[in-house]
């Protein structure tokens, strides 16, 4: 079962396939063999044994219809050997999900090789070449041919993959815009979404307004603005702002349950100033984050593609995500004091990333709810918080992440980055949802990726290491533009050798 709500769970459908000219047999026990290795590691509970093995098309539309009725959304093709490559390929072509294709390798033998023998580390290349002929999208591993046990592990890192591309295919971003003045870093060509599959509605922010306002006295109010209280405990300094901040949660919710249509999941990506706060009377980064612990991002500012980034980090690591402002360099007497010599980083290494207070509490160490600072500067210099008031402030917990975006170029061209670093356990001495994070070269990285191509200040903070995951999900998009912090003497495309 997955962590977090709102993505979707992954049933894949097993289905072993041989060539004529071998013993069926060979790909049904080793099927056997691959489920009980997967069984024993990982667990069977998502993984059905599809009984036909495949031969021929006729078998191919048997196991079709055995792996539909067991509902199964993603794929597993195991070439037990060789394999017929008409059949197992239209299989791929004909069921509608990710499907990735895996090879046997040649068990232990003993002294002869005679009636052992599979040949699936050639037929995964006719396999391959015809999924190429046909025009069919296959998940493939970086080495896709191994015993039970490597295939088991296979089977296992395709989950998140095909969860993400389950996810997107049922996905629908609602927007409440336009974006702020002086935000074309946010730009948005929508027309790539629909490559992704993912589908979006667009509205102005009095549509939200009006809808906030319907929800006026609503009964589940109370109810909410209790569990508010329960989740800030010590941290509930503005309990004050909590019936309005509950009023836009359930209208949010409302909205996304009557709007999603015939997806399954949803995403935001929401004006939140500078007329919110005079208009709703509060900032709405706290639920923003609470909703983003339900597997809902929220994004910032109307980031359509930050929105999407957010979902695409959920579904791979199937955690909580966060959007942050790629924001401020470390200060030297920070760096001095707490980073130098404990953790192998330059200080060009390092950055804080920041919002406003959007973030999760589950993310941050001892939540604290406080106001904007920012926009209080401007809408409220002279008078206590007011409207300014419900942000999330802390510092973010310490561990590995993977920064990444996928973004949308003015001229509506996918590109990527995903760079693998960590937070580290040091005070930012700052405000807002905040972190210092450590990412080896992102000094270079920072010039000749975010820079040079052009790539908007949000970026998904993904916790873990996913970088692996993240590059097979966009490498089965087709999306060629994927960069990442490259090491010390791996020069980036337009970097200055001669520095």
């Amino acid at each position: 079962m997955n962590k977090l709500g709102n993505i979707p769970e992954i049933k894949l459908g097993l289905v072993a396939v041989s060539r004529d000219c071998f013993p069926m047999s060979l790909s049904e026990n080793r099927r056997i063999a691959v489920v009980k290795a997967y069984s024993e590691k990982y667990g069977a509970d998502n993984l059905y044994e599809c009984p036909t093995v495949i031969e021929n098309e006729v078998h191919m539309r048997k196991a079709l219809a055995e792996v539909n009725e067991a509902g199964c959304n993603a794929l597993v093709v195991y070439l037990g050997n060789f394999g017929p490559e008409t059949p197992e390929t239209l299989l791929a072509k004909y069921f509608d999900g990710p499907a990735m294709f895996v090879a046997a390798a040649e068990d232990d033998c003993g002294s002869e090789l005679v009636n052992t023998r599979g040949d699936a580390y050639c037929g995964m290349l006719n396999a391959s070449y015809n999924l190429k002929l046909r025009g069919v999208k296959a998940y493939i591993p970086e080495y896709p041919v191994g015993t039970a046990d490597e295939v088991a592990d296979m089977i296992n890192e395709f989950i998140p993959v095909a969860r993400t591309i389950v996810g997107l295919r049922n996905l629908k971003i609602i927007t409440f815009g336009p974006r702020p003045q002086d935000f074309l870093a946010c730009n948005a060509p929508i027309a790539r979404l629909y490559d992704l599959g993912v589908e979006i509605e667009e509205n102005s922010e009095l549509d939200l307004f009006a809808a906030y306002n319907e929800h006026a006295g609503d009964e589940r109010i109370s109810a909410v603005v209790e569990d508010m209280a329960k989740e800030l405990g010590d941290g509930n300094k503005m309990a004050g702002i909590l019936p309005k901040l509950a009023q836009y949660e359930i209208t949010l919710l409302d909205w996304a349950e009557a709007h999603k249509g015939e997806r399954s999941f949803v995403a935001f990506a929401n004006k939140c100033w500078p007329s919110f706060q005079t208009q709703f009377g509060f900032v709405p980064c706290y639920v923003n984050g609470r909703l983003g612990a339900r597997g809902i991002p929220v994004s910032c500012e109307v980031d359509i593609y930050g929105a999407l980034s957010e979902y695409i980090g959920e579904c791979i690591s199937d955690d909580v995500v966060t959007l942050l402002d790629i924001n401020n360099t470390v200060p030297g007497n920070i760096y001095r004091e707490d980073i130098e010599g404990k953790f192998g980083y330059t200080q060009h290494d390092t950055f804080m990333g920041f919002h406003c207070g959007n973030g999760s509490a589950c993310i941050l160490n001892n939540p604290v709810m406080k106001y904007q600072l920012i926009m209080h500067r401007t809408l409220e210099p002279d008078s206590e918080p007011d409207i300014s008031r419900g942000t999330l402030e802390g510092d973010i917990k310490p561990g590995e992440i993977t920064f990444f975006r996928l973004q949308s170029t003015a001229d509506a061209t996918l590109r990527s980055y995903a760079a693998q670093g960590e937070i580290l356990p040091v005070a930012t001495r700052s405000f807002g949802t905040i972190g210092i994070f450590g990412i080896k070269e992102m000094g270079r990285f920072y010039r000749y990726v975010l820079v040079e191509k052009g790539y908007p200040h949000h970026g998904a903070v993904v916790f873990g290491h996913h970088g692996k995951a993240i590059f097979n999900v966009l490498d089965y998009f087709g999306i060629e533009d994927t960069e990442f912090n490259r090491p010390a003497g791996m020069l980036y495309n337009k970097e200055n050798p001669y520095k």
